[in-house]
Formats: C-alpha cells, structure tokens, sequence
C-alpha cells in the first residue's frame, strides 16, 4: 500500500513560471518531481497546495507525494536538498494519513506583499511606491474584504474554477522596519487574486478610490472595474494550515 507524505518546502520564484508544471518554461513543481524521482528511481507526481504565479515567492508551501515503501531515512529532505536547485529548499518531510490532500485538505492560506517608499540595492522583492499612501485608508479598505465572499473582480478572466467565492478571515497593512506589508488570510484564492486586491487598495491610498467605491468594486464582480495588478516578485505565500487529524503520529 502506498504511503503518503507532506512535503514543506520554501522557494524564490524569480526564476520560475509559478508553482504547476507548463510546457513553456520551468517550473517549481517540475524541479520538485525530477529531484523526488531522481531519489526513488522512478517517476513521481506531486500535487501542491495551489498555484502561485510566476515571480512569486513562497516561505511555505506544501505538497504531497506517494510512495510504495516508507522514507525510512531521516535525511530524506537533506538528500533532496543536495540536488535541488539553490533556489528551492525542503524544510521537511512528514508522514500524512492517506486522505490527507495538499490542496483540499488546507484550512487557510496566507500571503504577504511587500512595499517600500525608498529606494535599497540590498532589497529588491518589495514593491517601490513613490509617492506616500494613507495606510489607515487601506486598512479600512482592506476591512471590507471580510464582509464579502464574490471576489470575481480581483480574478484572473477565464479560468477553470467552478466559483468564484471565498473566505477572508484576514486582510491588514502593518508597517515593518522600512516596509508596509500586507497580510491576508483565506480558505482559498484566486487566480491573481491577491495581486489584484493589493492593486486596488494602493488605489485607494493615492485617493482615486474613495471607500465606497472600493466596496462598489467588489459588488461589481466585473474585472475590469477594479486595479491593475501589482509585480509578483513582492509577494510571498507564507502559511498554509491544517487539521492535526492529518498528521500521523511519528
């Protein structure tokens, strides 16, 4: 019987089309699959938590795997590591109950993005806004995210999902050192979802979106009506959660 695991893992994505496999440019998942069956000797499909875009980095993203014999060897991650490229790392490896699924079984997700007011040649993921926002404006702004669940208007057009709808548990703006992040919670996400959100609410802080016409974005559920889309190099997914009930006792 085959033995399912989850696999943490961090990444920079400025070299990669995102997370899922595509048959024009390298992927996270692809380096994931070829170094997992470089290991084991054969062929190996990994599933991921969700897709992040191109240039989007991840802290934490999780993903899960199967196997016919149990990694019984504790460097296991430390082998993988070896041969991953040096942008991709694997935090760990833990045995998961068979229904366990990286994707569906996630209570939340979060992601963070980056923004700075001036210039550093040290730092170069968050995104460079010239201009001052009112961040009070876009943690108001940002509240009303929690109010609604349609969120067709920070979607990316014409993609497969069956709805549209989703849970934001959290949406603030804090400022950290010489950075303001954006922090933001929810069961699920969107195709650009949180690129869009963030586009909108730096229109609301430069004052060209009033609160109520932020609010009337969203009610739109019209793409269009709402901002552009800010760079995903700033952005990073950072936490995703699960039930303990998953989790096989080691």
């Amino acid at each position: 019987m085959a033995k399912r695991y989850f696999i943490y893992l961090a990444y920079n994505g400025k070299n990669y089309c995102g997370w899922q496999v595509q048959p024009n440019g390298s992927t996270v998942q692809e380096a994931v699959e070829k170094s997992i069956g470089t290991l084991l000797r054969r062929p190996v499909s990994v599933t991921g938590a969700g897709r992040t875009d191109s240039g989007v980095h991840a802290r934490m993203m999780v993903a899960h795997f199967d196997v016919e014999q149990p990694l019984d060897d504790p460097f296991w991650a430390e082998r993988l590591n070896r041969i991953l490229p040096s942008d991709i790392a694997v935090r760990r490896i833990v045995p998961v109950k068979p229904e366990a699924h990286a994707r569906f079984s996630a209570l939340s997700r979060t992601y963070k993005y980056y923004i700075t007011h001036q210039k550093d040649p040290f730092r170069q993921e968050p995104l460079r806004v010239n201009r001052p926002l009112d961040y009070d404006r876009m943690n108001a702004a940002a509240g009303i995210l929690l109010k609604h669940t349609d969120f067709t208007s920070f979607s990316k057009l014409h993609t497969d999902v069956k709805t549209n709808h989703c849970r934001i548990m959290e949406a603030r703006w804090e400022n950290e050192g010489d950075a303001w992040v954006f922090t933001i919670r929810a069961d699920r996400f969107l195709r650009n979802m949180v690129r869009a959100i963030v586009g909108t609410l730096i229109e609301t802080g430069k004052g060209r979106l009033s609160l109520a016409g932020f609010e009337s974005v969203i009610e739109s559920k019209n793409r269009s009506n709402a901002g552009t889309s800010v760079a995903g190099n700033a952005l990073f997914l950072t936490n995703i959660e699960y039930p303990e009930t998953l989790f096989e006792i080691e």
